[in-house]
């Protein structure tokens, strides 16, 4: 068997610690969850080094590992009843209709994997490129947030490497409300099985310091003190992925962000609100436009963006969509024309405790005090010409 082969141990399912009376109710999804249905999941998970040898038992130390978590993942079940279920669909033909929702009452429960694979954790960080391996690291690689009604809602996979541990760190999101109807009656009228082409993925490290300076320098070409290191570092990476596309100057690009609502409303959602309550908000501009102005003035158009994403945008969003219900449909012709950021360095991807420590690295990624790693993922071509652009790879660092 090939060393980079993922080998499955075990699979089992756990269930909520006891089985309440809410959970057996259906679980209603929202308009930010219902417009997901066609996406991809968003997929993270920890790589986390084992002690060193003659420290530890190494058998007890894995078993140990998968039955707390099994047991804490139960408990957690009991709060988060929904996470345990599978999307449930109810088809009315006249008028059309197709409502999905959470059934916590018939599903098995949470997955969880244990997995193994005879690679260590340099094989997993020390190439340039992420490794094609690691995608078998995650139970629903590739699938979209449509398949749960056949897979299960939340899947865990812990992966024992030689001398490491990945654990799959994922979990969908959604809140209860009434039931929010489409207006289709099969799911081939707004489900979209996108094949992309082959990608190239690696993790792009940028300090503190590169990260203060590219702030600096949005704000001062800018004439303003108002732009996020976030914006700042968006925008750069947007104007130098737009240059290794070489896009002609009168093509249309954009730069989508993912923006959290919770804030923006009034009264503002609590921070522990658990559900979906995100949209996306997109700058356009031509390559050409974006190119020969700087990097203060694409940040500047982010910082607008974002600012201008307000309680009234968010309710409009809404109130439009129960008027015309809608799925996020993925094009392949977006590729090449955008850059699509998500997730967010806010996110404390580093807070879980599994009983191995501080986890090494996010994927492939680095943590680091004020830095951030950005792992982007272009066709050869594209990511060949932006690693060979001297100006772009200036600002990046290496990892600590």
């Amino acid at each position: 068997m090939d060393s980079s082969t993922v080998r499955i141990i075990s699979r089992c399912f756990v269930k909520p610690q006891h089985v309440s009376e809410q959970s057996k109710q259906p679980f209603y999804l929202t308009t930010w969850d219902l417009v997901m249905l066609s996406v991809h999941y968003i997929q993270k998970g920890l790589l986390y080094t084992k002690p060193p040898p003659g420290d530890y038992c190494e058998q007890n130390l894995i078993n140990n590992v998968l039955v707390r978590f099994k047991q804490s993942l139960s408990i957690a079940l009991l709060h988060f009843y929904p996470l345990a279920g599978r999307l449930a669909t109810k088809i009315e033909q006249n008028p059309k209709s197709h409502s999905v929702f959470v059934d916590c009452k018939n599903s098995p429960g949470a997955k969880f994997i244990h997995a193994a694979v005879d690679l260590s954790v340099s094989d997993v960080v020390s190439p340039t490129y992420v490794p094609l391996v690691v995608q078998s690291f995650f139970d629903h690689d590739r699938a979209i947030n449509y398949d749960d009604h056949t897979r299960p809602l939340l899947s865990i996979q812990v992966t024992e490497l030689v001398d490491g541990v990945f654990i799959e760190r994922w979990f969908p999101e959604g809140n209860n409300g009434p039931l929010l109807t489409l207006r289709f009656t099969h799911q081939n009228e707004f489900i979209t099985r996108l094949e992309t082409p082959h990608f190239l993925e690696r993790i792009f490290h940028f300090s503190a310091k590169s990260i203060t300076k590219l702030k600096e320098r949005a704000n001062t070409e800018s004439n303003t003190t108002k732009i996020s290191s976030f914006q700042s570092l968006s925008a750069f990476v947007w104007r130098f992925i737009t240059r290794a596309h070489r896009l002609p100057c009168e093509i249309v690009t954009c730069c989508i962000l993912a923006i959290n609502n919770r804030p923006r409303l009034e009264p503002p959602l609590s921070p522990n609100y658990f559900g979906n309550s995100f949209q996306i908000v997109t700058t356009m501009t031509t390559a050409g436009e974006l190119l020969d102005h700087g990097l203060g003035w694409a940040a500047w158009k982010l910082y607008q963006a974002v600012v201008n994403h307000s309680d009234k945008s968010v309710r409009g969003f809404v109130n439009d969509w129960l008027r015309s219900p809608f799925v996020y449909q993925c094009s392949p012709h977006l590729y090449p024309q955008s850059v699509i950021i998500g997730s967010s360095s806010r996110f404390n991807m580093y807070g879980n405790e599994f009983g191995l420590g501080k986890a090494l690295t996010l994927r492939s990624g680095y943590e680091g005090k004020g830095s951030v790693d950005i792992e982007i993922c272009l066709p050869s071509f594209s990511m060949n010409a932006l690693e060979s652009d001297e100006e772009f790879m200036a600002v990046v660092s290496k990892p600590i």
